[in-house]
């Protein structure tokens, strides 16, 4: 199933899959600061992070544990719960037509999965299967700065080490 190259034009029903880790917390932050246009959020963790309260808006929301009927009714999954986290709930929340962005290494080679930075890429979006990989943080922001580079003049090889 191909699904469709845009979300609703609407505020989206947004989850946050591993949203009591570091990176989740993270992207709480940035949701909020940005103004994500949010109309129902859903924090999703583990049974031992779950019924924790985190800020939103204001306001606390609570952390619901993940569950198989966790994605239903939404748009947007953002997961960085890690790599098997990734690959278990990946069938729900594809049942559930939720389009996954994922944070974790699972898909990153996966032929099937557009591996994506908007700055670079962006237009591979459209070609989703219901799942979005992006690189890890240090990739991410050096093809930002190598792209305009390799369109100037095409770089062929690269050794970096981080």
């Amino acid at each position: 199933m191909i699904y469709s190259s845009s979300l609703p034009d609407r505020p989206l029903k947004v989850a946050l899959l591993g949203a009591t880790g570091a990176v989740g917390l993270e992207l709480l932050k940035l949701l909020e600061e940005r103004s994500f246009p949010i109309g129902e959020l859903r924090l999703l963790a583990s049974e031992r992070s779950a019924g924790k309260y985190h800020a939103w808006k204001g306001g606390n929301i609570q952390v619901e544990k993940v569950k198989e009927n966790s994605f239903k009714g939404l748009d947007l999954v953002l997961a960085s719960a890690g790599s098997s986290i990734s690959r278990e709930w990946l069938p729900a929340i594809k049942d559930a037509n939720a389009l996954m962005i994922d944070n974790s290494s699972a898909f990153r080679m996966d032929n099937d999965v557009p591996l994506v930075v908007p700055e670079v890429n962006g237009e591979t979006l459209k070609n989703h299967n219901g799942i979005i990989a992006n690189p890890n943080c240090s990739t991410a922001q050096l093809v930002v700065a190598l792209n305009p580079i390799h369109k100037a003049a095409t770089i062929k090889r690269l050794v970096i080490a981080t």
